[in-house]
């Protein structure tokens, strides 16, 4: 109870001592009042409300850390307000707060430490905007439009500022720290817009300028890719980007950039044009290299082998890559000697690796001529020996056209049987009224051109011509027996024997004027006639119905062929079907000579066949005008 009463005393002494040091001399601090000399010694305080001022702290006191402002009572302050609540403060230790309030309802003084950072920080911030500084902060959240930086405090990092160029994925920047600086601040609201492009932009523009001022014409620089397009790639060569063209990177073929390059990669290239108006470069990565045309010729001599890889096909060939920057044609006629190559597709794909031979080269073109098929001996070569003229072979239809048809001798080795050596005596319109694909044959070789790779054959040489001996077994006067074996407009042919035809001309038919000739005979029917004449040189023979009746007055019906009778419905629809077949015909016959078209000799040969049968038919109305 007494050392109660002594610190009261005391400490009531040392309150009226240093109110007695306030006053002036003349005032008596006896004479104030207990409520005067406490405002008197509050008024003496340098504390007000809402400031920031430095206190020590005192000691813990539960969840609060016990902090003296040199105020008249101590403040609490929550722990948690302070980093790691607290637990590193120590009595003595200077910390600054901020005063809310001098005095609560108790009478104690309300102070928060972290209002006093927020204050702190927002002054440190106001001031770094007005001077125009650079801080630093860390990304820490993605957000609608843009980033959320911690800068003290949470500040908004637009999308379009965090770099030079649109970011597609923001959030590759999270839990990194970057320079920015402040383009926006509004402290009534708490509001803070940073911008790190701002910063980005200044520095390219000094790099930029540093850039320019050394950078000269084939000069060789590392450089960063930026960004891809079908036709480049741009190159940042520090603060100033460069146009790499796709035909600038490699010697080779370059389907597109992306092939030999990723944005962010480093690439050494050379300035190969700078516009310094325009402030364009131009640059170039393959010319670090040597140009691998420069000893094409020696790498790659005519009729060397090479090696290569197909990297293109074309319809009208395939390109061989032989080495980075040096590719060669394989025209399509060049890959085999046997197989008839419609299209290379059918031949080589892309991949695979292929021998040829060098068969021309032109260097100043950058071209080279390969040839596959010159990698294997040429078949013709020995076709000479192996199928000798006048020899008898033997082979399959391989093809149908026109003017002939074509017979698979050996793998590679066609001949042709042109429609004039089928048979010695009967015309045909097609090969396919006497012949049909895949039927065997036997013919006779009739002649060799190695140069042209042709062989001709004829299936009429096998027997003997009926031509040469025609005048010692017929002679003009002689009746003999035909059989009608075609009908024509201007009359029909009729064969004594089998490998002989002549012409009855409508005018030879009967007595009786004819207008169609189908209305008279038909085919098979067998007549009696009288030949009329007989041109061996010509291989023309002329035969007459009407000179046999007149002669001899007889029948000259032999036999006649039975003609089928069907109801006009079945007739109609047999007719459509063999005009239907005739059309598949023709349709075949039109694919099969778009495979083998014919040459010039061939359809000349073709249309005097037709001729022949014209100046027949012109030669028997002259006989018949004449008579």
């Amino acid at each position: 109870m007494n050392e109660t009463s002594s610190n009261e005393s005391e400490t009531t002494t040392d309150f009226s001592s240093k109110v007695a040091e306030l006053l002036p001399d003349e005032v008596d601090p006896d004479t104030l009042s207990h409520e005067q000399m406490d405002d008197l010694y509050a008024s003496t305080m340098q504390v007000q409300d809402g400031e920031i001022i430095e206190g020590t702290v005192v000691g813990m006191e539960g969840e609060y850390v016990l902090v003296d402002v040199g105020y008249k009572s101590e403040g609490l302050v929550p722990r948690f307000e302070f980093p790691s609540r607290g637990r590193d403060l120590k009595p003595g230790d200077s910390v600054e707060v901020f005063v809310e309030e001098r005095e609560d309802d108790d009478g104690l003084i309300v102070l928060s430490k972290e209002k006093a950072n927020r204050i702190k920080i927002w002054d440190e911030i106001s001031k770094a905007h007005d001077n125009d500084e650079i801080i630093q902060g860390e990304v820490v959240a993605r957000i609608k439009g843009g980033l959320t930086v911690d800068i003290g405090l949470k500040a908004f990092l637009p999308g379009s500022q965090v770099d030079l160029r649109p970011v597609r994925n923001l959030d590759q920047f999270i839990g990194k720290s970057f320079d920015m600086k402040i383009i926006k601040l509004n402290r009534k609201r708490g509001n803070i817009v940073l911008s790190r492009r701002v910063l980005l932009e200044d520095e390219r523009a000094e790099l930029k300028r540093e850039t320019l001022a050394n950078l000269t014409e084939g000069m060789e620089k590392v450089g960063v890719v930026k960004n891809i397009t079908d036709y480049g790639a741009f190159i940042d060569l520090g603060g100033i980007d460069g146009l790499l063209h796709i035909t600038d990177m490699s010697w080779g073929r370059v389907s597109h950039p992306s092939e030999l390059l990723s944005i962010g990669d480093s690439v050494k290239v050379i300035v190969l044009k700078y516009d310094k108006e325009r402030e364009r470069v131009s640059l170039g990565h393959k010319q670090i290299t040597p140009d691998p045309w420069e000893s094409v010729e020696i790498k790659y001599p005519m009729t060397g082998k090479v090696r290569g890889r197909v990297v293109s096909i074309t319809d009208y060939g395939a390109f061989v890559e032989l080495e980075q920057g040096v590719e060669g044609l394989v025209h399509v006629s060049e890959m085999s000697w046997t197989r008839r190559v419609r299209h290379p597709s059918k031949f080589v794909a892309v991949g695979d690796v292929v021998e040829a031979v060098v068969l021309n080269l032109d260097k100043e073109g950058r071209r080279i001529s390969l040839g596959m098929k010159q990698v294997e001996a040429n078949p013709w070569t020995t076709v000479e020996e192996k199928y000798p003229v006048g020899m008898r072979v033997t082979g399959s239809i391989r093809n149908l056209t026109e003017f002939g048809a074509f017979v698979a001798l050996d793998e590679g080795i066609d001949g042709l049987i042109h429609i004039s050596d089928i048979s010695w005596t009967q015309r045909f319109k097609h090969p396919s009224e006497i012949l049909r694909k895949g039927q065997e044959i036997e013919a006779v070789v009739l002649s060799v051109d190695v140069e042209k790779e042709r062989l001709s054959l004829g299936m009429k040489q096998i027997t003997p011509d009926p031509w040469d001996d025609i005048n010692e077994r017929y002679a003009v006067d002689d009746d003999i027996e035909a059989k009608i074996t075609k009908i024509t407009n201007f009359g029909v042919f009729a064969a004594p024997e089998d490998d002989l035809e002549g012409l009855v001309h409508i005018s030879e038919l009967d007595s009786d004027k004819v207008k169609e000739p189908q209305d008279v005979v038909h085919v098979g029917d067998v007549f009696k006639m009288r030949v009329i004449k007989i041109d061996r040189e010509q291989r023309r023979l002329g035969l007459s119905i009407r000179a046999y009746v007149e002669s001899t007055g007889d029948d000259p019906v032999v036999s006649r062929a039975p003609q089928p009778v069907e109801p006009p419905e079945e007739e109609s629809a047999t007719s459509a079907e063999e005009a239907g077949e005739v059309e598949a015909g023709e349709v075949e016959i039109e694919e099969m000579a778009v495979e083998d078209e014919p040459e010039a000799e061939v359809v000349a040969e073709v249309s005097s066949e037709v001729e022949t049968v014209a100046e027949v038919a012109q030669e028997a109305d002259e006989e018949e005008k004449a008579e």
